[in-house]
């Protein structure tokens, strides 16, 4: 193991060239510093990169013990190896001198970071699977960071006994906001979080910190044990709201007799604590394991396509057998994801199981996103030093590469994604209509700004679907539209208005209902058939959700396919207005 040095971070990321044969992997590793902005003032802390990384892998924030150096304690804790071993990022606060306050203001600087290193200014990470830990008296920073934006944070571990009683600072909590630029919102609800703690016996701040997190866990009695741990309390059997979105996973841990930090101590802990991660979705952002691909038998495929390493996850349930043909639905990550992380994000791979057809999770090529900035964060339809990318070949050829392989039904081929991979499904509805017989986007429409390719549009028209949140910056907008009974930004408005006429639909013949939390909006032709949806859902910034990914399947794309004549039909019936025109 490099003994470790601090290098310094590059004034231009732009000047670091990409491997194509590893498009997603960060281009810097090692030590650097950074710099966070709390309340107007600057503080430092310390970023380790293992090499080799792949972007949006976990990251870990940690409160270390005052009085020593961040470089020593790195590696002499274990934490450089955990990083090293488990594929992290790892980040390092710094106490100002005289060591850790516990008064809030050093809890706010653990948020801070927290913000800061989604900025994506030197590497890609997700808000999905950010963790805490806390270390000697480093330990109640961790806890009170969590305890203030407690639905941000995917889990929390410390060791040590805390110096304050978190119910002393129950009701504290950051105020909700958005981050500029960056999709990120900080919605700061309490809401349910695994935690372990490591303590030398159960003293009265610990006692406090547990039942505090007991509480907001909707922990059950008795506390069993195992696993290095003393005492767990699991979360209530009974369940009152569908598990669709959200599970109730939460357990608080408690290991009792032994606070000291090692390799293996790290490591039985984050064994636990890294299972969960939390997506967006309405309301609050929603708690989950992790579902691997590889864990569930998603198969991963790789193939070199217009010069540049391209992979996608392929989820074919046992159910779909070899002596008949499926549908299949291509699934696609929003900007700065990954395949890994889409698929379980979505969960449609359930969906796949219980309505049985083939899913395949695509990754995207690459873009410069800022000015001067990564030249490889993943996006769809983005551009390499001023060369469009491809991306409708990429999906053309993976599509005809599974097809070749797998028994696909070449009349029910569908897509849908989000954000990033919502405006390339749109792209899809519009420039491969031939290959797909209906597309969905989330959080995401065609903008000319956004899509750095053209491409030729195709015949025949086919069906869309739009789903977005009522808070989300990126397409809606505040106000009334005098046309449409939402309002989206402008250029989402302009794609609207484009399909209204494409389709030849009147926008004055729109049915409306609510199922809640999404207010619908249909467009239907002269024979009733919905070429246009529009789903708007309540409390919901930019952001997609399990359940979007059953409704989008059944009571979208299963009600549309492509007959033996190649015809598009909707339930049974040839959609006529399309059939003679072919509108490309």
């Amino acid at each position: 193991m490099d003994k470790l040095t601090v290098k310094s971070l590059p004034e231009d990321m732009a000047s670091l060239p990409v491997d194509f044969t590893e498009p997603n992997r960060t281009l810097l590793h090692g030590c650097f510093w950074e710099q966070a902005n709390i309340a107007g003032k600057e503080r430092k802390f310390l970023t380790y990169i293992p090499k080799d990384l792949e972007y949006c892998q976990p990251c870990l924030v940690v409160a270390p013990p005052s009085g020593h150096d961040p470089l020593t304690y790195l590696e002499a804790s274990g934490l450089r190896a955990l990083a090293d071993q488990e594929r992290l990022f790892l980040f390092l606060l710094v106490p100002e001198k005289g060591g850790w306050q516990t008064d809030g203001g050093d809890a706010d600087y653990m948020n801070t970071v927290y913000m800061a290193i989604q900025r994506r200014d030197f590497y890609v990470t997700m808000q999905d699977n950010i963790y805490a830990c806390g270390i000697g008296d480093g330990a109640v920073i961790a806890h009170q960071a969590a305890q203030r934006m407690t639905s941000e944070w995917s889990g929390l571990f410390s060791f040590g006994a805390l110096t304050r009683n978190l119910l002393e600072t129950r009701d504290a909590r950051v105020a909700s906001q958005e981050q500029n630029g960056s999709e990120l919102r900080i919605a700061a609800v309490k809401c349910q979080l695994p935690v372990w703690l490591a303590v030398t016996s159960m003293d009265e701040h610990t006692a406090a910190a547990v039942n505090y997190w007991k509480a907001e866990n909707h922990a059950a009695e008795p506390p069993l044990s195992g696993q290095g741990a003393d005492l767990i309390w699991m979360p209530s059997p009974v369940r009152r709201y569908s598990e669709v979105n959200e599970e109730q996973i939460a357990q608080v841990r408690v290991t009792l007799g032994n606070e000291d930090v090692s390799l293996e101590s790290l490591r039985r802990m984050w064994g636990y604590i890294g299972l969960a991660r939390r997506h967006r979705g309405y309301g609050q952002k929603n708690l989950r394991y992790f579902k691997r691909p590889s864990d569930l038998g998603a198969v991963l495929q790789q193939r070199e396509i217009g010069g540049m390493d391209r992979l996608w996850y392929e989820y074919v349930p046992e159910s779909c057998t070899p002596d008949r043909k499926w549908p299949l639905v291509v699934a696609m990550h929003g900007r700065g994801g990954t395949a890994e992380t889409f698929f379980d994000l979505t969960n449609l791979f359930q969906v796949a199981e219980a309505r049985k057809f083939i899913t395949v999770f695509p990754q995207a090529g690459i873009h410069q996103q800022k000015l001067g900035g990564l030249k490889n964060v993943l996006y769809w339809n983005g551009s390499y030093e001023g060369t469009p990318i491809d991306d409708v070949a990429f999906i053309r050829a993976m599509v005809a590469d599974v097809e070749s392989r797998l028994p696909i039904d070449q009349g029910r081929i569908y897509a849908c994604g989000q954000s990033s991979g919502g405006i390339m499904a749109d792209v899809l509805s519009t420039c491969a209509s031939d290959l797909f017989t209906a597309c969905a986007s989330w959080s995401g429409m065609y903008h000319p700004k956004k899509v750095h390719g053209t491409y030729p549009r195709t015949a025949p028209v086919i069906p869309t679907l739009f789903l977005c949140g009522a808070e989300d910056a990126f397409c809606t907008e505040r106000g009334e539209d005098p046309e449409l009974p939402f309002r989206l930004i402008p250029e989402l408005r302009r794609d609207i208005m484009e399909k209204l006429e494409r389709c030849q639909l009147d926008i004055k013949r729109i049915q409306t209902w609510t199922t809640d939390p999404i207010t619908w909006y249909c467009w239907p032709d002269e024979q009733g058939v919905p070429m246009l949806s529009v789903g708007i859902v309540r409390d919901m910034p930019h952001a997609n959700y399990p359940e979007e990914s059953w409704i989008s399947y059944d009571q979208f794309f299963s009600g549309f396919y492509r007959n033996e004549k190649s015809q598009l039909c909707w339930r049974g019936k040839i959609i006529e207005s399309i059939q003679d025109t072919g509108k490309a």
